[in-house]
């Protein structure tokens, strides 16, 4: 995956989880991922999610996936 498309994704999920008010770890269970899932998409350490994993996240944030990954 680019730089830029991991860090697009960094800081959108990390955006909206805030904009929620919640936090990595409330966020991860709501998606159904583990904690360092998120902690690494957030500081785009995270080589290629899959679009599974997206998907949940995109979930759990009430955003369409598109969001995540313009």
């Amino acid at each position: 995956m680019a730089e830029s498309s991991k860090n697009n994704i960094a800081k959108t999920v990390k955006r909206l989880r805030e904009k929620m008010g919640i936090s990595q770890e409330k966020l991860a269970r709501l998606a159904d991922v583990s904690n360092n899932t998120i902690i690494n998409i957030e500081a785009g350490k995270q080589g290629n999610p899959t679009i599974e994993t997206l998907k949940k996240i995109a979930k759990a944030l009430n955003a369409p996936i598109e969001d995540l990954i313009k």
